[in-house]
């Protein structure tokens, strides 16, 4: 499976990535920026794409909408990643198009499970 994971704050990345490590089966690439995620998506098409919503030149919103018009892919899956509180973002999410929200610092078993179950590995790396 492959991951975008968006977020310009570079320790919450490098988490990222080995939580995707640990889950096992995932690619994941990164971007600090909506501008740098979109080069990304240029040429490498993923399977699911984490946002974080406070991005240096975009927010999530926006940038999950552009993301999917450069990929030709609507209902590619997306989960919004964001230190806001979950009960004042879930709502404007899901009018997005997020699939999902986490709310940081997220809980790196639950990201585990997800990405298992998103990836349709048996079991999760406890």
């Amino acid at each position: 499976m492959r991951v975008l994971y968006v977020d310009d704050d570079r320790v919450n990345a490098l988490l990222f990535v080995e939580t995707c490590r640990l889950a096992g089966g995932v690619d994941v690439e990164t971007a600090v920026t909506g501008a740098e995620a979109l080069d990304l998506v240029a040429t490498w098409m993923p399977d699911l794409m984490v946002i974080d919503l406070h991005l240096p030149d975009t927010d999530g919103y926006r940038l999950l909408a552009a993301l999917r018009q450069r990929l030709a892919a609507p209902r590619l899956p997306a989960i919004l990643c964001t230190a806001d509180e979950a009960a004042l973002v879930q709502a404007p999410a899901r009018a997005a198009g997020f699939d999902d929200c986490w709310t940081k610092p997220v809980e790196l078993q639950a990201v585990i499970d997800e990405l298992t179950r998103r990836n349709g590995r048996p079991g999760s790396a406890s």
